[in-house]
């Protein structure tokens, strides 16, 4: 399958007030309801959800294909964004909590979108290179919360992917379950990275060679 977005999520701003708040109401119900019930739900379905008649929807996505594939950049601009926000945080752990946070409760949310429209648009948007983006800016977030003595100084890299790991299965269970639990694992494991938690006399193992596209 093969399609181009209509407008990519950062030309949103471009747009009337009215229409880029009919267009992000629209991504909004769409995502929900593809995370939900999956990439067959009816443009009709999703027009009568957000508010807005058919005809606007199609002026806005002529195409069921331009919509989701709109949703899922929207969504992986997100993800990467909460890692630049993370960085810019003048405070190094509130900015590696923050992005940990919000990655995992976005994962929570996919709910098998991304994966099932990776599936069945492999080859519309470059996500390898918004993934090592992210990984690299990731990376960057740990670095700067060690150099402030405040993550444990043997974190590494591979150990979000593993908390990634753990989060995602957690997805299984209903909407409102997988985030309490989601919360909660996070809240453990972050307290378990907090520098002065750490035991030299007990090391961890060697980090597990994760792959960020095994996570997302």
């Amino acid at each position: 399958m093969s399609a181009e977005p209509s407008r990519m999520p950062g030309d949103a701003a471009g747009l009337r007030t009215d229409a880029r708040r009919n267009r992000d109401r629209i991504i909004e119900v769409a995502r929900e309801l593809f995370a939900g019930r999956g990439l067959d739900v009816p443009m009709a379905t999703i027009a009568r959800r957000a508010g807005v008649g058919v005809a606007t929807l199609y002026r806005r996505f002529p195409t069921k294909d331009s919509l989701v594939i709109e949703v899922f950049a929207d969504q992986f601009a997100a993800c990467a964004a909460v890692v630049d926000e993370g960085l810019a945080d003048p405070d190094p752990w509130r900015g590696f909590c923050a992005a940990v946070e919000r990655l995992c409760a976005m994962q929570i949310a996919d709910r098998g979108f991304s994966a099932a429209f990776l599936a069945a648009y492999p080859d519309v948007i470059d996500v390898d290179a918004t993934r090592e983006r992210a990984l690299r800016g990731a990376t960057a977030l740990a670095d700067r919360a060690k150099a402030a003595g405040r993550l444990r100084a043997d974190f590494a890299p591979d150990d979000l992917l593993l908390l990634l790991t753990a989060n995602s299965g957690i997805a299984g269970g209903s909407a409102e379950l997988a985030r309490a639990a989601s919360r909660r694992l996070v809240a453990y494991l972050l307290n378990s990275f907090r520098a002065d938690h750490a035991d030299p006399a007990v090391p961890l193992p060697p980090p597990a060679p994760l792959s960020v596209h095994d996570v997302w």
